[in-house]
């Protein structure tokens, strides 16, 4: 009998660190998310884009420059390699700060959606980082922050290996390679589980959203789409090896819209995640996603939507929140735009920088035609960007805030 006890005593110990442990997550429950004390959350957040991942209509530029990779160009052309390195490093520190994730949480949110590029996290030369490491400080600085604040995290594969939409948004070659190329995909993995193994403690990310708006709609998707599910599952494989906790993200092919990718849910903690833009406000143009979360008794979430007017804002919003949808509006801040929760000043000279952003290409003929002699006023007018993008700078949009349903001013 003192045997048996012994032994039942030793299974407890054992077990229970890992029951513990377990509940410290965000986790699922049927058709909720639930925190770490077994209450469904509704998530409420923003998206922090163009901070990791930049993109050339959020600088104002030309489609010439739309992709980090082509700023990334333009701005070398205009200023050169080691003034650009510079100025990534300032755009780093100053874009979003933790004065932002304190004001986030101020207004009510709960998460933040942080899109970023595999080549963080890949020693691979970008935006001036050129190691791993130094990336995921980037990581772990922001995520120490809304740890800080209690503001869920979301980390987003905004850009993965080879391309996984095939457009600027995720600094492709305007194909989607990474479902043609096994090297692509065993990199994908290999980052994901790097990843996992870094946070898998870390209890304030709620998941990770492997790939962003997979498979854009001007390719073969007979071809394409079939080779989705696959790769998630694949992804997932690699990360339970190291976390069990964490949420996983599953992003619909054709821009986050097309779920009929999916079968039966292969995990126990997937949250499926649409993303609509510049829709109806009706009922009719969610209901195929309510219909799949039916299904499948599975949580559903909105990634990104947004960048609209205040009407259609509190419309849309007030649509998903009927239906027990969790939203991240997109994007946080941007140049002279009130479609957003904040809005920065558009600097002095910049117009000059946006025209020849439209006159510039990769031919070094046109370099040498449309680079001014005299640069002093574009790097003022980049320096100046760095300055209005910080939050002291940054004018709060009360109509959109309010539109969010939040606090306001």
């Amino acid at each position: 009998m003192k045997k048996t006890f012994s032994f039942i005593a030793a299974i407890f110990l054992l077990t229970f660190p890992v029951f513990s442990q377990s509940h410290k997550f965000v986790s699922t429950k049927g058709k909720e998310i639930i925190t770490p004390d077994g209450k469904p959350i509704l998530i409420k957040g923003t998206n922090v884009g163009n901070w990791l991942v930049p993109e050339g209509y959020m600088f104002k530029f030309s489609k010439n420059h739309s992709s980090p990779r082509y700023i990334d160009q333009f701005l070398t052309q205009l200023i050169g390699p080691g003034e650009t390195k510079i100025f990534w490093k300032k755009f780093l520190d100053n874009y979003i700060t933790q004065e932002d994730i304190k004001y986030m949480k101020s207004l009510g949110m709960n998460t933040v959606r942080i899109p970023f590029h595999y080549k963080l996290l890949a020693n691979e030369e970008y935006m001036g980082v050129t190691t791993e490491e130094e990336g995921f400080k980037l990581l772990d600085k922001i995520i120490g922050w809304c740890r800080e604040e209690k503001l869920w995290v979301i980390l987003d594969m905004h850009c993965a290996p080879g391309g996984q939409t095939g457009d600027n948004i995720d600094d492709s070659w305007g194909y989607p390679w990474l479902f043609e190329s096994e090297e692509h995909q065993k990199k994908t993995v290999e980052v994901w589980h790097k990843i996992a193994k870094r946070y898998k403690n870390e209890e304030i990310v709620m998941g990770y959203d492997l790939l962003n708006e997979p498979i854009a709609t001007y390719f073969d998707s007979a071809k394409f789409n079939p080779l989705l599910e696959p790769l998630y599952k694949r992804i997932v494989s690699s990360i339970r090896e190291v976390d069990k906790n964490h949420l996983v993200f599953l992003g619909g092919a054709q821009w986050n819209t097309n779920f009929n990718v999916f079968g039966a849910p292969f995990d126990s903690k997937l949250v499926y995640t649409f993303h609509l833009y510049w829709c109806d406000t009706t009922q009719s143009v969610i209901q195929k996603f309510i219909n799949f979360r039916e299904k499948y008794n599975v949580p559903i979430f909105i990634g990104e939507t947004g960048e609209n007017t205040n009407e259609w804002i509190k419309s849309f919003r007030e649509l998903l929140e009927r239906n027990n949808i969790g939203w991240t509006f997109w994007p946080y801040k941007k140049m002279n735009n009130k479609k957003g929760i904040l809005e920065f000043d558009q600097p002095e000279f910049y117009d000059t920088l946006i025209v020849i952003s439209a006159e510039m290409t990769s031919s070094f003929e046109a370099v040498r035609k449309n680079r001014p002699a005299d640069i002093s006023k574009i790097k003022k007018a980049l320096n100046d960007f760095l300055t209005n993008s910080k939050l002291i700078n940054c004018h709060p949009n009360k109509g959109y805030i309010e539109a969010l349903g939040l606090k306001g001013l």
